[in-house]
């Protein structure tokens, strides 16, 4: 399963790629927002990495105007790894390097046809472990420091 949301600035590509989730078999649970009107993005952003952070879901991806604010505010949460993402090989490392749990797209900065790509490659991609986990474990040591 994988967690949506998105403010006003990312509606549009987020509904594009909740149909690319379901033309894959992948469960989606949208997080909203559901119109156009003017949201804020935290609202949104919270959920989602709520949702990753507890373990209640695995994966998910974020969409505003340009993706900036949604991967702040979801990487202020303990076990969110977000990644905002303009290209193909970016989405690769995400996971590749970065095991990203949450991808960050920006509904103004990227067209359907494109983030369309960036998912599929993202979620077909595999975290290759190794020096790649070293690393992540430095960060969970970081999270476990600054959240006691």
């Amino acid at each position: 399963m994988i967690a949506l949301g998105s403010d006003h600035g990312g509606l549009e590509l987020k509904e594009s790629i909740k149909e690319l989730l379901r033309e894959r078999g992948v469960a989606v649970v949208d997080c909203g927002t559901d119109n156009g009107n003017s949201v804020d993005y935290p609202d949104f952003g919270e959920k989602v990495a709520r949702k990753i952070s507890s373990g209640e879901v695995e994966k998910g991806i974020l969409f505003c105007g340009t993706g900036i604010g949604m991967s702040i505010v979801a990487n202020k949460y303990p076990r969110v790894r977000a990644a905002l993402v303009t290209d193909a090989f970016m989405a690769q490392m995400a996971k590749e390097h970065n095991n990203a749990n949450i991808l960050v797209l920006g509904g103004r900065v990227l067209d359907a046809d494109k983030a369309r790509s960036m998912v599929s490659i993202w979620l077909d991609a595999t975290f290759e472990g190794g020096r790649h986990q070293g690393r992540l474990d430095k960060i969970t040591a970081l999270e476990r420091d600054l959240y006691k």
